[in-house]
Parts: C-alpha cells; structure tokens; sequence
C-alpha cells in the first residue's frame, strides 16, 4: 500500500520535494495545498495521482482527504498548519527553518512531543555520505575552529521569483541568516555539537536599487561558542555581485581539517599521515532525504530520520539568537528563555 501525501505550498522548494516523491513507487501524491490554487492546480496536474485533490486551505485538506504523511513547504512567517496535522495525527516533514516564532515553534513541538508524531526537518546535507563521514572522525578528534557561510549577490525580484516577495523582508523570512546560513548552523551543530553563545554583527545599507520592502541585512557576521570549547564564524552577503562567493564550511581540529564546498557540499577531506579524500556532494540530495523520511514512516523505524522536529527547534534557536543580537549589538546565551 502507498504512502498517500499531501503538501502544503506548491512552490519552488516543493516542487523538489514533489520530483524527489514522484519517483518513489511505494509513494502517492493525493493532495495539494497552496494560497495561489491555480499554483496546486498546476503541482496536482504534474504530479498527483489519478484522484488528487486540490485545496487553498489546509484545515480543509486535512478534514477532507485521509494522508499518511504531509510535507510544509512553507515560508517562516506562514506555519500555522502543523498543529491541524498534529491533530490529525499524521507525521509531517517541514522545510527549513521550521519557523520564525520561537513561540510557535515552540508550541508545536510540544504537541508533537505529547503525541509521539513522527517528524523531519528539511536540512538534507545531514544525510551526505561526506558528511557522515566526517561526523565520524570528528567523535575521535573534536573540532576546534568552524568557520562557514553562504555568499551570494543582491536579489532581483520578479514575477518568476515569488520567493523574493518575502526573502527581502525581515518581518517574513527572518532575513538570509535565519532563512538560508540555518542549513550551515544546523550542518555545524550536527557535526560539532551545540552552540551556547552567539554574538552577531549586521551591515546594512550597501544593496542598491532594491524595492522598498527590502529590510533585511545586506551582510552579517555571526561569532558563536560550542559547548565542546569550540569557537566559530558564521557569515551570510546578498550583496556580493562579482562573484567568488557560494556556500562553505571548513573544520579545523587538531589532525583533522574538512572542506566542504558548493551547494552540494563536496567534501575534502585531509588527515595527518593520510591521503587526501575527495567525497563530491550527492546532486540527488532531495530524494535521498525524502525517502528516508517515507521509509521511516512505512516502516516505523524513526531512526531513519536524521533530524526531527525537536532537533530543527534546537537549530532555530541559534539563527533567532543570532538576529536578536544584531538588534541589541550584545553576545546571546543559549538556549533562548
């Protein structure tokens, strides 16, 4: 029997995930959920199965068709559908971040914790051969220095980008730190352990010929503290537009240094007294992680799962600290009160 899935939000992200699925014989799409209906029309025609449905809201999803498991790919600001999920009883997966109020977020994780829902959280890099290679070395030679980030030009809104309608607004995405380096912090925090202190520097006021919405950092500069003893630096630029930027990170430990590069976050790996080791970053990266998720839940085995709600929590913890202490220039222990 299938796995029957729905979403809620068609768009971009989604339409990964929805690609990833399609391939997945023990998976159906049944149901798609977005405030543009046209735009689920669209997914549901794509992808969905003979008799898909379609919706504009996502209680009505949730009360009309009968889902095992339910993917929220959703803006921050806009998670208010995992608690009818909860309700419902059905296991969900949420991309990242998995909100942008810690209340919220907070709430919702006790609900899933009360009910034992089965949950994952889109930070796929965690399930990267590299990766797991590295977690590895690191449990014998703790890291030291992490340094990473995601550098990238100044966003050009249109109509065939919908994200930027709410990227470039504070008050929506949390701003590049919250939204985009979490797939970094979390990548750290998985391989490094947990931050405790963070302490954050924003600049402003060098992108030009943005719309007027546009309020977020056009850089920023987090510093933050491993409980290991472990120091690092974050780093996030909408505004480099010559190019050399991209999406790193690089550990440093006493015989070990790991090289990650690009988004697919090809590995180099160097030891002392061994070869360099050379991992790339697998391009299927979506579907991997989609079907550990589906098997988790067709098999009950949780275990599969390399990052659950709770854990994703721990990760919005650290981006929410980091904007708070933009806003009072002081460090931020963690965890927030």
């Amino acid at each position: 029997m299938k796995i029957r899935v729905g979403f809620v939000g068609c768009g971009g992200i989604a339409q990964r995930h929805m690609e990833a699925l399609f391939k997945n014989p023990n998976v159906a799409l049944i149901a798609f959920c977005d405030i543009e209906i046209e735009r689920a029309k669209r997914s549901a025609e794509k992808f969905g199965a003979e008799d898909a449905k379609v919706f504009d809201n996502a209680g009505s999803m949730f009360e009309k068709v009968e889902l095992d498991a339910a993917f929220f790919c959703i803006p921050p600001y806009a998670h208010d559908a995992e608690m009818v999920a909860i309700e419902h009883n059905v296991p969900f997966f949420v991309e990242k971040p998995i909100n942008l109020y810690l209340d919220q977020a907070r709430k919702i994780a006790s609900a899933v914790e009360k009910r034992k829902i089965l949950t994952s959280v889109g930070y796929m890099n965690r399930y990267r051969k590299g990766v797991q290679i590295v977690k590895e070395v690191l449990r014998e030679d703790p890291p030291i220095l992490v340094l990473g980030g995601w550098i990238s030009g100044t966003p050009k809104p249109s109509p065939e980008t919908p994200i930027w309608r709410w990227w470039i607004r504070k008050e929506k995405s949390g701003g590049q730190f919250h939204e985009q380096v979490t797939h970094t912090v979390d990548l750290a925090r998985f391989l490094c352990g947990e931050i405790n202190e963070v302490c954050a520097y924003p600049a402003k006021g060098f992108n030009r010929n943005v719309p007027p919405e546009y309020n977020i950092e056009d850089a920023s500069v987090v510093n933050v503290k491993f409980a290991n003893g472990a120091i690092g630096s974050f780093w996030a630029s909408c505004s480099a537009n010559a190019g050399g930027g991209g999406v790193t990170l690089s550990i440093y430990a006493n015989k070990t240094t790991a090289l990650f590069t690009r988004w697919e976050h090809d590995l180099r790996l160097l030891r002392m007294n061994m070869e360099p080791l050379e991992v790339p970053g697998e391009p299927n990266i979506f579907e991997i992680e989609d079907n550990a998720f589906i098997d988790a839940i067709r098999l009950n085995d949780p275990s599969k799962i390399l990052c659950t709600y709770m854990d994703g929590l721990k990760t919005m913890e650290v981006t929410i600290a980091a904007n708070i202490s933009m806003e009072t220039g002081k460090p931020v222990k963690l965890p927030l009160p």
